[in-house]
């Protein structure tokens, strides 16, 4: 299994993971719209392995996370940075916004 995931350094640092399959994907339900962005989400593919590692580094920084898509998310279940009730979803894609 496959993620993308990229850390924005800024004056709170940006911790975008998505499932590689969702990149460069919009999803819209009414209103809504998910976009899973190139030039925000791919910094570089990583394993489960790995992307926990970067998770619980910056978990300690300051951080803010964007996770998208049904492996990132249960990802960041597992790493106990969300929970199920921080879990929205459009068209079918589980989405989370984390704000440490």
């Amino acid at each position: 299994m496959q993620f993308c995931i990229n850390v924005i350094k800024s004056y709170r640092d940006v911790v975008a993971i998505c499932d590689k399959e969702l990149l460069g994907k919009k999803f819209e339900s009414g209103k809504f719209q998910l976009d899973v962005k190139e030039n925000f989400y791919k910094g570089k593919e990583a394993d489960e392995k790995e992307v926990t590692k970067i998770i619980n580094n910056m978990l300690g920084e300051d951080a803010t996370f964007n996770i998208v898509g049904k492996n990132s998310i249960a990802l960041a279940l597992k790493t106990g940075i969300i929970n199920q009730e921080g879990i929205k979803e459009i068209n079918g894609i589980p989405f989370a916004l984390v704000l440490l």
